[in-house]
C-alpha cells in the first residue's frame, strides 16, 4: 500500500514538472523583440517621444529622437502607438512568427482638432470704442508685480497687518526674556527721555510708518 501511494506521488510530481517545463519553453518561444520606427504619414518625419503601449500589460516604452523604439513583447500582444497631434494606431503581433524578432514601420496620421466658431464684432460707435479702450485695464507684468511687492512702504504695511511666523515669534520672545534678565533688579530705561528714540520716532512719522495703508497687494 505504501509503495502504491509513493508511486502516485512520484507520478504527480513528474507530471507537474513536465507541465512547468513545457510552459517555460512555450513562454520562451513566445517572447518577441519588437522594434521599428515611427514617422509621420505625410512627410515621413521621425516622431520622437511617441508612446508604445502594450495593451492590458501595463508596460511600454517611448521612441527616441529618431523615432526608433524597441521592446520585448509576446506573440498575440496588441501594441498601441500614440503621439500628441496624431491619431492612435494599433497593431497585433502575429501568432505564427517563426523568428524571435519582429520589425515594423509605423506611420501616424495627423489628428485635426476643430475649434468652435468665433464671431468678431466691432464696437457700435467710435465713441464707445474710445471709452472702452481708455477704461481697459492692462494686467501688470511680472517685473511690475515684483517692483510693487518690494516697495518699502508696502513691506511696512504688510509687516503691520500680517501675523508673525514661528521664527519671528520665537525671536521676539527671546528678546523679551533677554531684556527682562538684563534689567533684573533695576528699572529699565524710559525711551521718553532718550533723544535717539525721539529721532527714530520723528523719522518714522515723516516716512508715514503710522499711516494706515489699505492698498491691495498684487500677486502672481
Amino acid at each position: 500500500m505504501k509503495s502504491f501511494v509513493r508511486f502516485i506521488l512520484l507520478s504527480v510530481v513528474f507530471v507537474s514538472f513536465q507541465k512547468a517545463k513545457a510552459q517555460n519553453n512555450i513562454s520562451k518561444d513566445s517572447v518577441i523583440q519588437f522594434y521599428g520606427v515611427v514617422m509621420t504619414s505625410d512627410s515621413l518625419r521621425a516622431l520622437p517621444a511617441t508612446s508604445v503601449i502594450v495593451e492590458g500589460k501595463g508596460r511600454g516604452t517611448i521612441t527616441n529622437n529618431d523615432g526608433v523604439f524597441s521592446i520585448a513583447v509576446l506573440k498575440g500582444d496588441k501594441i498601441t502607438f500614440s503621439s500628441i497631434g496624431f491619431k492612435d494606431k494599433s497593431y497585433n503581433i502575429p501568432h505564427n512568427l517563426t523568428d524571435n524578432q519582429y520589425s515594423l514601420i509605423v506611420l501616424l496620421i495627423n489628428d485635426t482638432a476643430y475649434l468652435p466658431a468665433t464671431i468678431l464684432k466691432p464696437r457700435p460707435t467710435r465713441e464707445q470704442f474710445e471709452r472702452d479702450f481708455v477704461n481697459n485695464r492692462v494686467p501688470d507684468d511680472e517685473y511690475e508685480i515684483a517692483r510693487q511687492n518690494t516697495n518699502e512702504g508696502r513691506l511696512r504695511a504688510l509687516m503691520a497687518i500680517l501675523p508673525a511666523d514661528g521664527r519671528e515669534a520665537v525671536n521676539y520672545q527671546l528678546r523679551q526674556q533677554a531684556n527682562k534678565y538684563y534689567y533684573a533688579g533695576q528699572l529699565p530705561p524710559q525711551n521718553i527721555f532718550n533723544p535717539a528714540a525721539w529721532a527714530d520716532f520723528i523719522q518714522a512719522w515723516k516716512r508715514g510708518d503710522f499711516k494706515s495703508n489699505s492698498t491691495p497687494v498684487s500677486g502672481n
